[in-house]
């Protein structure tokens, strides 16, 4: 009997090699090739070589020019849950893949358990495949979720085959795999879980997603690092890419879309984890705003954008007295930009930090990727340097230049009329973002430099 041949393949990135290697060739990742069984090449030479090159292989086919084609508008089903339906783009899509992925036990099975039991209320043919829980798990789990007499069908299996099958029978609106990283196919000899078998189950699921209409939903394990586990080109197979964010320690969670061909992007739903599972949050700005009796130095409120929700978020900072090698600190910033600001605020507002231990903090646990909270860190930065608490209703945003100038930040109306509507009655916003209609309630300080903020904020502080 001859002996089977075996590679080394790249769990990150799906790259073979003959040897096992500390560092992966392709994508550098260290610690990443293991060992498996060559799959035997079908077909033998290659025709593509041929001299008569792809003419032999096919006929050429018809091509339609885009005006041509008709398109409509993609139709939806809300899945009972607002939360979700806002980062899905409006619900679920017919033939959709979803691929929804984030740490142990922070809700994933939870929240698309309670949305199959929601759909299915609705009328809609469900089925959730569980491959790392039994039926009598999943049933446990919604009797503590309070979802009595629920008649989602149940599936436990990771056999492609078969989950393949039980669709083409069952025939479900809606189908969760939970998870991916379970489901083998017996067409490999690799292990479930690899990179070969991921890839190849999802593409399978993907076709017969496309083929008879299911949406289907594929729960991902994630690395230590946070990204999915699996080849990058899981992401590039499905249509929309959800990630679970937040501490399994705090009841609430923000599930965000990375990719989403049927709706926008960097939308975020808010849920809060309750005895009865997931429930949406639809004021987050409450979550992210601290409750003080009286206004303290070192804060300053700033409205961020969240895809298209505007959302009113705490910024912290401490400035105390360092040593030979003052730190630089930021949790949910990013630590170079606030690095930068530092420096704008010494050279262009007379603001020295250079000596001193800065620490600045988002409040709620959110991370805040865009510039345009850059003069709400400066003022909270220079609150706690001076000792002195902003006014109580006061906040801020725009961002901040290398030369000192503030420039305007996307949607400040929408981000004005958000905080008024929250008993918000002062901002310092960039000149560009000054509404031409006074909004009722609202003192609106528009500046064009960092020095013009500080000085404001001096005089009403």
């Amino acid at each position: 009997m001859a002996k089977e041949k075996t590679q080394y393949v790249c769990n990150a990135c799906g790259a073979t090699s003959p040897r096992w290697l500390g560092k992966c060739p392709s994508c550098g990742a260290w610690n990443s090739l293991i060992e498996s069984v060559a799959e035997s090449a079908s077909g033998g030479k290659n025709r593509l070589s041929a001299p008569q090159g792809y003419a032999g292989l096919a006929n050429a086919q018809p091509v339609t020019p885009l005006s041509a084609i008709e398109a409509t508008d993609v139709a939806r089903t809300p899945s009972g849950i607002d939360e979700l339906d806002r980062v899905l783009g409006g619900g679920i899509v017919e033939g959709g893949v979803v691929l929804i992925g984030g740490d142990p036990g922070i809700g994933k099975s939870t929240l698309l358990l309670q949305a199959l039991d929601a759909l299915h209320r609705k009328g809609l043919p469900t089925l959730y495949v569980t491959g790392e829980e039994s039926g009598a798990q999943i049933a446990l789990r919604s009797r503590r979720l309070g979802l009595d007499n629920s008649q989602v069908q149940v599936l436990a299996e990771i056999q492609l085959e078969k989950i393949l099958a039980t669709l083409e029978a069952n025939q479900p609106m809606v189908v969760v795999i939970d998870s991916i990283q379970t489901v083998y196919s017996d067409q490999l000899s690799s292990a479930p879980g690899s990179v070969a078998q991921v890839r190849e189950c999802a593409a399978h699921l993907t076709r017969a997603a496309k083929t008879t209409g299911i949406c289907v939903v594929l729960i991902g394990h994630v690395t230590k690092e946070g990204a999915l586990a699996g080849p990058r080109v899981l992401e590039h197979m499905v249509d929309t890419v959800l990630y679970f964010e937040g501490d399994t320690h705090s009841n609430f969670r923000l599930v965000r879309a990375i990719k989403n061909r049927f709706g926008a992007v960097n939308e975020i739903g808010v849920f809060a984890m309750t005895e009865k599972g997931l429930k949406g949050v639809t004021n987050p700005s409450a979550i992210f705003l601290s409750q003080h009796s009286e206004p303290v130095p070192g804060s300053c409120v700033l409205v961020t954008l969240e895809g298209t929700r505007p959302m009113l978020v705490e910024i912290q900072a401490l400035v105390d007295q360092g040593g030979p090698s003052p730190r630089r600190l930021s949790v949910g910033l990013d630590k170079d930009r606030m690095a930068m600001l530092l420096a704008v605020l010494n050279r262009h507002a007379g603001v020295a930090c250079a000596d001193q231990d800065v620490f600045v903090n988002a409040v709620g646990g959110v991370r805040i990727n865009e510039p345009a909270a850059d003069l709400a860190v400066m003022l909270a930065i220079t609150s706690s340097l001076r000792g002195k608490a902003l006014p109580r209703g006061f906040f801020a945003f725009g961002e901040v230049g290398l030369a000192g100038e503030v420039r305007p930040a996307p949607r400040g109306q929408e981000r004005l009329k958000e905080a008024a509507k929250l008993g918000f009655t002062m901002a310092v916003v960039p000149k560009a973002n000054a509404p031409k209609k006074a909004i009722p309630g609202l003192t609106i300080h528009a500046v064009e430099r960092v020095d013009e903020a500080m000085n404001i904020v001096r005089g009403i502080s």
